[in-house]
């Protein structure tokens, strides 16, 4: 299947599970008081929202500029910009956000960042990424019993599996950059032995693909041990990063003129959303995010208009509209990054 037949068949598909979604969601209530709950909110609350979300996509920028910087890579913060939203839309409409990194590889060739150095320093993004997320995983399983306590047995089952995942992910990929050379020997065995044992075959080479990729994960390590400073500042800037788009829920939480729990508790609850959803294969944990949140939130919202309300304004910023702009931008993008040249070393 060719690039642009994928992309159509990713966003279609995006839109078949958005419309059965809804109409899980939605096929037994009533819609009026809903909308007449939207149409009360605060514009201002919604901006905010919005602020939040681009601060959230930006994060990621300022971070994929840092990381440039220390490989002696200048590049334009708005061309940096444009990764970030290009890598979301595509992380959006793809499953386990599959898309993003070949997207942004894609468009950063474009503009002369070789594509090893561009696979180490999005490598380097994902690392951080995954390590905030089992790091405030860890804390609320940790310290956070008492609210999940208050959880479903369905959403305590999505939490820890999804936080089991993401362990399991990162230790992996720690191992990998870590431990590079032990890495490959064993992988590289490992494939051997499968392939003797007729359980895989050696198609497209694998063998070669497959040591390119641990060759990139080698080179992570490298960078990892000469700039221990930047990834310092950069795990920081992908927790706040996190924060931000956390944050989301509460603001429309206090939209809605409740006000009697804290920004810390509602931004638990949405991280451990997020942490249950985030290695599953659904674009954007479409379905069970929704499914979840009702569950989570019902408690704390109060009526069940409140809670869909809360649901479809949350999302809706967070996700939903985050499609729209990163869709736009990327667009943008393809129209005006023309292919370069020649591709550069630097």
């Amino acid at each position: 299947m060719s690039s642009k037949k994928k992309n159509i068949f990713n966003v279609g598909f995006l839109v078949l599970l958005l419309a059965l979604t809804f109409w899980l969601v939605f096929r037994d209530q009533d819609l009026e008081p809903i909308i007449k709950i939207l149409c009360k909110v605060p514009i201002h609350f919604i901006l905010i929202g919005l602020v939040l979300v681009i601060c959230y996509v930006c994060g990621e920028s300022v971070i994929i500029k840092y990381l440039l910087h220390a490989v002696k890579i200048k590049a334009p913060l708005i061309n940096c910009i444009r990764y970030s939203f290009v890598g979301f839309f595509f992380s959006c409409i793809t499953p386990s956000a599959t898309g993003g990194q070949p997207a942004q590889i894609f468009y950063m060739q474009r503009q002369k960042i070789n594509i090893p150095t561009a696979s180490i320093i999005l490598m380097l993004v994902t690392i951080e990424y995954k390590f905030v997320l089992v790091v405030i995983g860890l804390a609320l399983a940790l310290f956070g019993q008492p609210l999940i306590q208050t959880f479903t047995t369905e959403a305590q089952f999505y939490l820890y599996l999804g936080l089991g995942l993401n362990v399991f992910c990162v230790v992996f990929m720690s191992f990998l950059v870590f431990l590079p050379n032990t890495a490959r020997y064993l992988i590289t065995k490992g494939f051997l032995l499968l392939q003797h044992l007729h359980l895989v075959k050696d198609k497209n080479n694998r063998m070669k693909r497959l040591q390119e990729s641990m060759s990139k994960y080698k080179k992570a390590s490298v960078f990892l041990k000469a700039n221990k400073l930047v990834i310092f500042n950069t795990t920081l800037i992908t927790f706040v990063q996190r924060i931000l788009l956390f944050a989301i829920t509460y603001v429309v939480y206090r939209s809605f003129g409740l006000n009697e729990e804290s920004l810390l508790t509602l931004v638990l609850l949405q991280a451990a959303i997020s942490i249950s959803v985030d290695m599953l294969p659904l674009p954007g944990g479409m379905g069970i995010s929704e499914r979840l949140f009702l569950q989570i939130f019902s408690p704390l919202f109060g009526s069940t208009a409140l809670t869909l309300s809360g649901m479809l304004l949350s999302r809706g910023i967070s996700y939903y509209m985050l499609v729209i702009l990163s869709g736009m931008i990327t667009i943008i993008t393809h129209l005006t990054v023309k292919p370069a040249s020649s591709n550069s070393d630097t």
